[in-house]
Parts: C-alpha cells; structure tokens; sequence
C-alpha cells in the first residue's frame, strides 16, 4: 500500500491555478500531464484529481492498443474531445491490455476541470484543446528505468519495442516544447517551473512560490 503523502500546498495551489483558467474545451478546463513513460504522470494526475475534489482523470493508455501505441487520435476526438466541447459526458472504449481487445464504454463527464495524462497527451492535434500542457521533468532513461521496474521482466519485450515507438514519436510530434509547466518530482511533492510556452498574463505560470502569477 502506497503511503498517503499527507498534504501539499504546492498542489494546492496548483490546482486553484487550474480551475481559475478559461474554458478550453467547450464548458471543460482540458488538462495533459504528458512526459516519458514512467516518469509519474499517473501519480501526478491522481493527486491533482484530489486536489480538485476528485476531478475525472482520462488515462491514454486506455484508448491506445498493441497495435497502436499511438494511432489513438481518432479515437480520442470522437469519443472524447468531440462530446466535451459540447458540454456532453464522453462516452470512450478502455482497451483491456490482457484480453486485448476494446471493453464497454466507460463515462467521462463535461466536469469543470478534466485531466487527461499519458505519452503523447499535449501531442500537436490536441493543444488547441488543452487548458494547459503540463511535462513531467524527467529523462527518457530514467523514467524507462523507472517503468520497467516497476513492470517487472515479464515485461521487458513490451518495453523493448515502447521505446523505440516513444522516441519516434517525441521525434516527430514533440510535448515538451509547448508545455505551460514543467513539473518535477521531489522529496514529497513537485516542483512547479515555468515551461517552454509561457507567456507573459494572468495564470501562465503554476510554481512553489508564494508570491508567483498562480498564486495570487
């Protein structure tokens, strides 16, 4: 069992950041958490998702398959952002990775501020969509290193082939040059730093200080 990291106020006012940025996607605050597999996106956003009282957290892997690490934008769109962006609950298809094939429709409703986190989630057909891009700041090395320990050896042939399709992708489709907030792990919390893409106004940069745009 994980252990509860306690309070953040990081987060905190991290997450008061987000929920005072203008609509994106319809009446929705559309939020990615992109970064390198294992770099803790899925941590990130469950505790965001907290932090926001339990905000709806759409993870990528649910959408994408064996055959198409990342061929999922079409999906995405039509079962996704489409809905959202007229203030309907989206209605996706999660992809059982054991069974391999697609399950029943899942919900995700048109809530105030929706997180969606995974490799490829500020990819460049998304960002008109996005509220903000937010990059998990850790290496490509590590954070392989990271995921497959976690994974286990069983899974080293799938990791095997991820990388390479990973780093074909930031190739060609890079995230973190467009991100809002670069945001690194520490002890037990984040560092919120401002991103390749910031722009000078109101809510444009989420960080740790207190007397930083986002917090006041």
């Amino acid at each position: 069992m994980t252990a509860d990291p306690g309070p953040d106020p990081d987060l905190d006012r991290a997450a008061a950041a987000l929920r005072r940025l203008p609509p994106s996607c319809g009446p929705v605050r559309l939020v990615a958490v992109d970064g390198h597999a294992g770099s803790g996106k899925s941590t990130l956003a469950a505790r965001l998702s907290a932090a926001l009282d339990g905000a709806p957290v759409l993870h990528l892997d649910d959408l994408a398959s064996h055959e198409e690490l990342f061929e999922w934008t079409g999906r995405l769109l039509g079962q996704v952002v489409e809905p959202l962006s007229e203030g309907r609950t989206a209605h996706y298809h999660p992809y059982d990775w054991n069974l391999r094939a697609f399950g029943p429709p899942r919900p995700l409703p048109a809530a105030p501020v929706v997180l969606m986190e995974g490799v490829g989630a500020g990819r460049r057909v998304l960002r008109p969509f996005l509220a903000r891009l937010l990059w998990m700041e850790r290496g490509p090395e590590e954070s392989w290193r990271r995921g497959r320990r976690r994974d286990g050896p069983a899974q080293d042939a799938f990791w095997d082939g991820w990388t390479m399709a990973e780093t074909r992708h930031f190739a060609e489709d890079p995230s973190r040059p467009f991100a809002d907030t670069l945001v690194r792990e520490r002890g037990e919390g984040y560092e919120w730093l401002p991103g390749p893409a910031v722009t000078a106004g109101p809510n444009q940069i989420i960080t740790e200080r207190d007397d930083s745009p986002a917090a006041n």
